[in-house]
C-alpha cells in the first residue's frame, strides 16, 4: 500500500520523568498495543481509495479524500486507549502518541443539527459504534488519526485512518479503518456491540493497576517496591494509594503526565514481614472520585474493583 507524506508529523518525545524505574513502558510500542478484532483479517485500504463520508443530520454532507484530510492542520496528543472488556489489572490498554485531524472541526463545517446527539461510525469492514457528539465537541483531542508513535498507522491498527476519542472505551469511539460517520440520535440505531448487550454509552471508569511486584513473586522482606499505572482519561489522576501495615491507605508517588488523557505511573514502598502477602491499589481522580472496591463485571460498561497482587516475602 503506497504511503502519503503527512506534513508536520513528529516523533514521540515522552516528557521527562513519566517513565518510572522498574515499570513497563509508559509509551506503548505499536507492536505491543492491544487489539480486539472482529474481522477475520484486517482490511487493506489504500489511501488513494479511502474516503470519509459525513452525513445525516447536517446542513451539508461532506465527502473527504485522504489527500484532502492530510492538508488540514495536524493535531498530536498522548492518549491512553483501553478496552471495555479489560479486566481489573488487565493489559487491554496502551498509551501512544497519536497524530491526526480534529473531528470537531469537520463536524462544524458540516453543520450538525442541535437535535443530534450521536455519531454512528462505520468501519470499512462494516463494524459500527455510537459516540456522543457532546464528547467530540468539548475541546478534547478527538481525532481522525493517521499516525501512531510518529509512524503511519499499522494496518492492524486502522490504516489509513481511525478515530480516537479520549475518555471513552474503544468500543464506543475508536473505529479502525473509519469510512462513514452519520450524525444522528442514539435512539435511531443499534451498533455492533450494543446489539450484543453492551452499553450504548461508556465513558472510561477510573482504574489502577499493580505491575510491581509481579503476581506470586518472591521478594526480600522489609521495604518492598510497589508500582504500576493509573488512569481516568480526560479527568486525570491526582492520587494513588495502597494499604500499609494496619490497613491505612498510604499515598504513593505519582510520575508526571502531559495531559489528563494519558495514564500516569506510580510507585512507592510497603513494609512487609516474612510470609505471604497481598497488596491492592486504588486511584483518586482529579475530580475527587475515589476508585471503588466494589467488584463488577466488564459487561455492560466496564469493570470496577481494586487490583490485588499476591506475593511472598522471605
Amino acid at each position: 500500500v503506497k504511503q502519503r507524506t503527512i506534513t508536520g508529523l513528529t516523533k514521540p518525545n515522552a516528557p521527562q520523568g513519566v517513565q518510572l524505574p522498574n515499570l513497563g513502558p509508559w509509551q506503548t510500542p505499536a507492536k505491543d498495543f492491544y487489539r480486539i478484532d472482529t474481522a477475520i483479517s484486517p482490511p487493506v485500504v489504500s489511501p488513494s481509495a479511502w474516503t470519509l463520508r459525513i452525513h445525516g443530520m447536517v446542513d451539508r454532507e461532506i465527502t473527504l479524500t485522504f489527500d484532502e484530510l492530510i492538508r488540514r492542520p495536524l493535531v498530536e496528543a498522548w492518549v491512553t486507549l483501553n478496552c471495555v472488556s479489560n479486566p481489573v489489572g488487565g493489559e487491554f490498554i496502551g498509551n501512544a502518541w497519536w497524530s491526526g485531524y480534529a473531528l470537531a472541526d469537520l463536524l462544524r463545517e458540516a453543520g450538525i443539527s442541535p437535535d443530534a446527539d450521536a455519531l454512528l461510525q462505520k468501519s470499512h469492514d462494516g463494524w459500527t459504534c455510537g459516540t456522543p457528539i457532546s464528547v467530540v465537541m468539548d475541546g478534547r483531542p478527538a481525532l481522525l488519526a493517521v499516525a501512531m508513535n510518529g509512524e503511519p498507522l499499522p494496518i492492524e491498527h486502522g490504516f489509513p485512518v481511525r478515530t480516537i476519542v479520549p475518555g471513552l472505551y474503544g468500543f464506543v469511539s475508536a473505529t479502525k479503518w473509519v469510512v462513514d460517520i452519520e450524525v444522528t440520535r442514539f435512539e435511531k440505531f443499534t451498533a455492533f456491540w450494543t446489539s450484543r448487550g453492551w452499553a450504548a454509552q461508556a465513558p472510561v471508569k477510573i482504574a489502577s493497576r499493580i505491575d510491581l511486584p509481579r503476581a506470586n513473586a518472591v521478594v526480600t522482606s522489609g521495604k518492598v517496591a510497589v508500582g504500576g499505572a493509573a488512569w481516568h482519561q480526560h479527568t486525570g489522576i491526582k492520587g494513588v494509594e495502597v494499604p500499609g501495615d494496619g490497613g491505612a491507605w498510604l499515598p504513593m508517588r505519582l510520575g508526571p503526565t502531559p495531559s489528563t488523557d494519558a495514564w500516569v505511573q506510580w510507585s512507592g514502598e510497603v513494609e512487609v514481614a516474612p510470609g505471604k502477602h497481598a497488596v491492592r491499589v486504588r486511584a483518586i481522580g482529579a475530580d475527587g472520585e475515589v476508585q471503588t472496591g466494589a467488584e463488577t463485571d466488564v459487561a455492560p460498561d466496564g469493570p470496577t474493583g481494586w487490583h490485588s497482587v499476591s506475593f511472598e516475602a522471605r
